[in-house]
């Protein structure tokens, strides 16, 4: 049996299945990239509902969703819809202590302070900066909290203190926040129900419907330069969805083992055998099956095929 050669690194493998299939680039990474954006009915909703939010000057507006159903890809895409009309600050790990989160946030909009500041004193420059900014530029400031269910019960609550500033019609800075479902227990807290009163808009990012997930899986493949028909057949998206549950977390995990698995077969249609042995080879994947053997094969037999194409290709070469 062929042993992994660790000569061919992880990159070499998926530029060597790229091209397999035609492709520019990785159509499934894992990394939110906004270029990749699928527009479903949940994505659209939640987006729509954050302008309105904003731009109706609620202090506090909320998005939930399960892991994987693309929070921070949508944060990213709000960012960029709003850079140029608000000024906006990003803070994607928020589990902080209130004056080092307070000091994170003063890093992003480059106000100065002492190294000993306290909390009370951040807080008014803080105040002062949202006031000045108004006043000089009339935008009003958005802060963006990903990941925000980790945040600690005395963060939120400085959150709200900062939130108080407004004016007759509108307030001077707004506050998004993204998080799994635990962020509403977290809201529950009685020592914050004040803040959880101020929360005008929510919205829950829902997993994408069968329909949507075929036509996701076709998207990212043609931006990522795939041309001609799915590459995927229907029982291959069938078994995906069953798997994935919608999760575009997983469907991208699923996919990009299904795509390595055709190729390490030197196949252009990814079937169920290909699905199966991507799901197999996933510890998170919600349909589960296991044949013998499968798990560890789907990386064997890339690693075979790159060998080979790389040593026709030295054969060219040399001669």
């Amino acid at each position: 049996m062929l042993q992994p050669d660790n000569s061919i690194s992880a990159h070499d493998q998926t530029w060597l299945y790229s091209r397999h299939f035609g492709l520019r680039e990785h159509p499934f990474s894992l990394t939110p990239n906004t270029k990749f954006i699928y527009q479903h009915n949940s994505y659209s909703i939640a987006l729509n509902t954050l302008l309105i939010a904003l731009h109706s000057g609620e202090g506090f507006i909320k998005i939930t969703g399960e892991i994987g159903t693309g929070k921070t890809l949508l944060c990213r895409m709000l960012i960029n819809t709003l850079r140029g009309r608000y000024l906006v600050a990003y803070i994607p790990n928020p589990y902080l202590e209130p004056l080092t989160l307070l000091t994170a946030i003063a890093d992003e909009f480059g106000i100065d302070y002492p190294e000993n500041v306290h909390q009370h004193q951040l807080l008014k420059k803080l105040n002062k900066f949202i006031i000045d900014t108004y006043a000089q530029r009339r935008h009003t400031i958005v802060l963006c909290f990903d990941e925000a269910h980790a945040m600690p019960i005395e963060t939120l609550d400085v959150l709200r203190m900062l939130s108080n500033l407004e004016t007759q019609q509108r307030k001077l800075i707004q506050i998004v926040l993204f998080g799994q479902p635990e962020l509403d227990k977290r809201l529950d807290q009685p020592l914050i129900r004040q803040l959880k009163q101020r929360i005008g808009f929510s919205y829950e990012l829902k997993p994408l419907h069968k329909v949507e997930l075929d036509s996701y899986v076709m998207h990212r493949l043609q931006i990522a330069g795939y041309q001609g028909p799915s590459p995927f057949t229907t029982p291959a998206l069938g078994l995906l969805y069953r798997a994935s549950g919608g999760t575009q977390r997983l469907v991208n995990i699923l996919a990009h083992k299904s795509l390595m698995s055709a190729y390490g077969k030197g196949d252009t249609r990814i079937t169920r055998m290909h699905m199966k042995r991507a799901i197999a080879d996933t510890e998170c994947a919600i349909h589960k099956e296991r044949p013998p053997r499968y798990r560890f094969l789907i990386i064997a037999s890339v690693i075979t095929t790159s060998l080979l194409l790389l040593a026709t290709g030295s054969a060219l070469i040399g001669g």
